[in-house]
């Protein structure tokens, strides 16, 4: 049976017998990715009672019934889990972190919340960007954020607050993997703990680069924090 290119929903077929069966499965399948909006995207297995309908992006190291389907949206569609491939320009709101999400064909990132730019006539374009995003702490000396420093980047400075108590260790450091700090260390765990680390001369990223955050006195056992990354973008002109 044929689908659709984009959102492969069934096509009926000439003289298909239950013609019903086809039309609802692409009615659910629309159901699902129109104003696509997911409960989270930290989750690498199901959770153990969803409800119908929900929609989770899946996170990294996928397991169980979400084996195999690594930053894929997963669906609860008739008590069964139904995948979506994303595909770049798709855009999905991460309920639980708050954040407007965009696919560039490999990965998903928050889209930038705020910036202002100032361009030629032909294009070229200095934009200065804010890119923000919720990061749930995974256990380990370490944490990298989900969320990237875009490519060629010319990153100001990184800022953030604790959320939600950082456990294991009893302060952390901020910065890139190179440079785990960069941004600041001796940071606070405690709720409302914050950190403004500003860039000593701006620093260009040649690659999207995630954020490290790294445990000090004992190994990260849980806590969020939100992290806002002060950047300038450069875009050339048109020929």
């Amino acid at each position: 049976m044929s689908n659709s290119f984009h959102l492969a929903l069934p096509f009926v077929e000439a003289a298909q017998a239950q013609k019903h069966v086809t039309v609802n499965e692409a009615i659910r399948k629309l159901d699902a990715l129109l104003h696509l909006s997911v409960l989270t995207r930290t989750l690498s297995s199901p959770p153990e009672e969803p409800g119908e309908g929900a929609r989770y992006i899946v996170g990294a190291e996928a397991g169980d019934a979400w084996s195999g389907h690594e930053g894929e949206v997963a669906a609860l569609i008739d008590g069964a889990w139904t995948f979506f491939t994303p595909r770049a320009g798709w855009r999905a709101f991460d309920e639980e972190a708050g954040v407007l999400l965009l696919h560039d064909g490999a990965n998903w990132s928050p889209i930038s919340g705020a910036g202002s730019a100032i361009s030629s006539p032909t294009g070229a374009a200095t934009a200065l960007t804010l890119i923000e995003g919720e990061h749930e702490l995974n256990a380990g000396s370490t944490s990298d954020t989900s969320f990237l420093i875009p490519d060629r980047a010319i990153v100001l400075g990184v800022t953030g607050i604790v959320t939600e108590a950082i456990t294991g260790a009893t302060t952390w450091k901020l910065g890139v993997a190179d440079d785990p700090a960069r941004y600041g260390s001796g940071i606070g765990a405690m709720v409302d703990a914050t950190v403004i680390g500003v860039s000593g001369t701006p620093c260009a990223y040649y690659g999207a680069t995630p954020l490290r955050l790294t445990a000090e006195g004992g190994d990260f056992t849980g806590g969020k924090v939100r992290l806002a990354i002060h950047c300038l973008e450069l875009a050339g002109p048109a020929a």
